[in-house]
């Protein structure tokens, strides 16, 4: 039926009217329950044990694995089945020429290929195993593999690979382990090398641990052999298609009304900020919706190591550092691009993230006329923020004295935000400072808002509140005077709102 010739695309006979009726039904969407509740009722159809589950049709839906352990000979079969149409496939297809190809029909016409492929399987294929069949084989040739499954799923924000065979996800605040795997090492070596090549970076012997980024942006980090003992292993940090707005910072009780208010007007006043907080804490998201109250008129440099930003305004220049090749040659550095930035009239410079020599550079820079300029930095409180920040400098090698970085930092900076991910998933801006200077070897800052944390409810999740302090900063004419309408009767001390929680 089909010849050896590589050709990238394979016309094929009409298939009966009720297989082409079939095919042409479009993919349920992928489900976020268990696998088990994604199952036809036992009423419908009552199978004997033997009889293998009826799935959903392709993508196949994310559960965790508390799969009984009489489905996984199935899984087992179903694998090898895959295994050898993915083989038939390859043998008929130029399957690298098709993937370079974009449109879907190339899609539809290598969906019919296969479809004609599985008809050599139908002894051993259900329909709704075939559909399956057919929609993995696709996602292979056209997409992640296993991963896509998980990408479609909205409410997935972290996917973490320990291997072929243990991938965690987090859904809505919670890890589990799901039921998604590859089939080896070199197949989850392969998806590496189609992620990491598409941004032209590499992830081999000689560098095994590089970042990337997927098409929709999530920030993607994976280390491999010598280094990953037990194979290789990937992380993914998402973001959702719908961007997170500060109405839904509002609704999520992750923040107040007053202190959106007084953030808005921090921003169109040129205020510095810096956004500390630890991994996961929400830093990048949060960057993300602080840049959206810049004015339309600004021109704003973006500089990341992995391209996140989402910025909406017309005047955005966006850089993205670039590792070594492998001569060890062509390294571009996020301290070379801030350098560069600031020949190029930036009204303000965003960098994702400052961890390295690059600190200091970022301080002149909101020192030297680039108000409104904004960074994010690894830092627990906006305390520690101070220490951080001293301790990058100075293990960059640069010979100043403790209280120079300090006065550096006073200057610069006008506001430190502080943001957190609490026990059982919530993520909270824990406060809103103001950096008021120095006083003697010290730098001296005062909170505006804070979130006090209560207790963790039923559910186990951590709730509070949050409160104004009471405390005025100094720079209101400065607010006043930007344009920005800013109520002060939201600094005065009170509790703002307080969390529903379990009980």
């Amino acid at each position: 039926m089909f010849g050896r010739a590589k050709i990238p695309v394979l016309k094929v006979p009409k298939q009966p009217e009720t297989d082409k009726s079939a095919q042409a039904a479009p993919s349920a969407p992928p489900s976020t329950a268990p696998a088990e509740s994604a199952a036809p009722s036992s009423a419908a159809a009552p199978a004997s044990p033997s009889a293998p589950a009826l799935r959903p049709s392709a993508p196949a839906p994310i559960s965790t694995l508390a799969n009984k352990p009489k489905e996984r000979d199935r899984t087992d079969e179903f694998a090898e089945i895959k295994t050898r149409v993915h083989k038939k496939l390859v043998d008929t297809l130029d399957l690298a020429a098709l993937s370079k190809r974009t449109g879907e029909d190339v899609r539809e016409e290598v969906k019919q290929v296969i479809a004609d492929l599985c008809q050599q399987e139908d002894a051993l294929l259900n329909f709704n195993e075939r559909q399956r069949l057919v929609g993995e084989i696709l996602d292979e040739t056209f997409g992640l593999g296993p991963l896509e499954t998980i990408l479609k799923d909205p409410h997935v924000s972290d996917i973490l690979i320990n291997g072929p065979k243990q991938v965690y996800i987090e859904r809505k605040g919670r890890l589990q382990l799901t039921n998604i795997t590859f089939r080896d090492n070199a197949h989850l070596m392969h998806v590496i090398d189609k992620i990491v090549s598409s941004v032209g970076r590499r992830c081999d012997e000689v560098s095994p641990m590089v970042d990337a980024r997927l098409k929709d942006g999530s920030r993607v980090n994976a280390v491999i052999p010598p280094l990953a003992i037990d194979g290789p292993s990937m992380s993914i940090r998402r973001f959702g298609a719908d961007p997170i707005t500060w109405d839904d910072y509002v609704k999520f009780n992750s923040v107040t009304k007053e202190m959106v208010d007084f953030l808005r007007a921090c921003v169109i006043a040129h205020m510095n900020i810096i956004v500390a907080g630890g991994t996961g804490s929400g830093k990048t998201t949060l960057l993300n919706n602080l840049s959206s109250f810049i004015p339309e008129t600004d021109r704003i440099v973006t500089i990341e190591d992995a391209a996140e930003l989402r910025l909406r305004q017309p005047h955005v220049v966006r850089l993205e550092s670039r590792p070594a090749n492998i001569e060890g040659k062509g390294r571009i550095a996020i301290r070379d691009l801030l350098i560069n930035a600031l020949r190029m009239r930036p009204d303000r410079v965003v960098v994702g993230e400052c961890r390295g020599p690059e600190t200091l550079d970022m301080l002149q820079a909101m020192n030297t006329g680039h108000d409104g300029s904004m960074t994010t930095i690894h830092a627990n409180s906006v305390r520690d923020a101070v220490q951080r920040v001293e301790t990058m400098v100075m293990m960059a090698g640069f010979d100043l004295p403790v209280k120079a970085i300090r006065q550096q930092f006073a200057s610069a900076v006008h506001l430190v935000i502080n943001a957190a991910r609490l026990t059982g998933g919530p993520r909270k801006i824990m406060s809103i400072a103001e950096v008021q200077g120095m006083e003697g070897d010290a730098v001296t800052m005062q909170e505006i808002f804070k979130f006090e944390q209560l207790g963790i409810d039923a559910s186990g999740k951590a709730y509070g509140r949050f409160i104004a302090t009471g405390l005025r900063p100094s720079f209101l004419d400065r607010l006043k005077y930007s344009g920005a309408e800013l109520d002060s009767s939201i600094f005065e001390r009170r509790v703002l709102s307080t969390d529903p929680h379990a009980t």
